[in-house]
């Protein structure tokens, strides 16, 4: 049961300051450490002892004393062990809840956002910037606005069992096109330092369209098209469409460690990229 009554000395000494009479409390001290499942029984139980008189009056006060909720201690008797299981609950719960709604660490596996963001970075991200979630519920309580250049994470629209991570380039209602590797946002070129076009594979990613060329489209509203720093190497918006905002996850903040894991565990480390922030 999630909830159960009992009086504990603890609870007892507690009624003691609240101005129970030692007579009542001698009597109280029948019930102590017995579990009931319900009010009803634990009421039932007060009204039986010899001082009834004198705790009827009290007996609101009593059974908040007495309720108590997911006690470990009616299954695990052992105190030592039960406050290392209370411990680690308060330690899942509390990691549950900053993953969820304050920072999460997310681990690169792929070089789409290079040079921004490197295979074998762990980053840090912001879990409330764009609102927060309403549990069981697509909701957000205060709503954030996307800003073009944010770094974004959403799950991937294909498979929303994989995260995955870009930069909003173009913003709902928008008209986007790539003509010649340049980002047009209604005919006008943007300016993007963060962009990165590898020489090596140019002719090959050129090959495959729509890599340099595509649009113009006009962005649905509510939606997003995000695109990967490194323009020759990112599985986009460009292949498979725009992102829902409502979907977005957080946003890119910090490199918090790196490691290459195609390097062994003494090489592959670039000590200069911890705690760098992203731009």
């Amino acid at each position: 049961m999630i909830v159960s009554y009992k009086l504990s000395r603890k609870s007892l000494n507690s009624l003691r300051k609240k101005g129970l009479s030692d007579t009542a409390l001698e009597s109280l001290s029948a019930l102590e450490e017995r579990w009931f499942e319900t009010a009803e029984a634990f009421v039932q139980q007060l009204r039986a002892l010899p001082a009834s008189g004198e705790l009827q009056p009290q007996e609101s006060l009593i059974l908040r004393q007495a309720k108590g909720y997911f006690r470990l201690d009616k299954w695990i008797h052992n105190r030592t062990l039960r406050e290392w299981v209370e411990a680690l609950i308060f330690a899942l719960v509390v990691a549950t809840v900053v993953r969820t709604y304050i920072v999460a660490p997310f681990k690169i596996p792929s070089g789409s956002m290079l040079p921004t963001i490197q295979i074998g970075d762990h980053i840090f991200a912001s879990m409330w910037s764009y609102g927060f979630k309403v549990p069981f519920s697509q909701e957000k309580l205060a709503p954030q606005e996307v800003l073009r250049g944010d770094i974004v994470i959403f799950p991937y629209p294909r498979d929303p069992s994989i995260d995955y991570i870009k930069r909003a380039i173009g913003l709902p209602g928008e008209t986007i096109e790539v003509r010649n590797d340049q980002v047009l946002i209604n005919g006008e070129p943007l300016e993007e330092p963060y962009a990165y076009f590898d020489p090596q594979q140019r002719f090959q990613s050129r090959a495959t369209a729509p890599v340099s060329f595509f649009g113009p489209v006009k962005i649905p509203a509510g939606r997003l098209f995000v695109m990967g720093d490194n323009r020759y190497d990112s599985a986009d918006s460009r292949f498979w469409g725009f992102v829902d905002i409502n979907t977005l996850m957080g946003k890119g903040q910090m490199i918090y460690w790196n490691h290459d894991p195609r390097e062994s565990l003494v090489s592959g480390y670039q000590i200069d990229r911890i705690f760098s922030f992203l731009q």
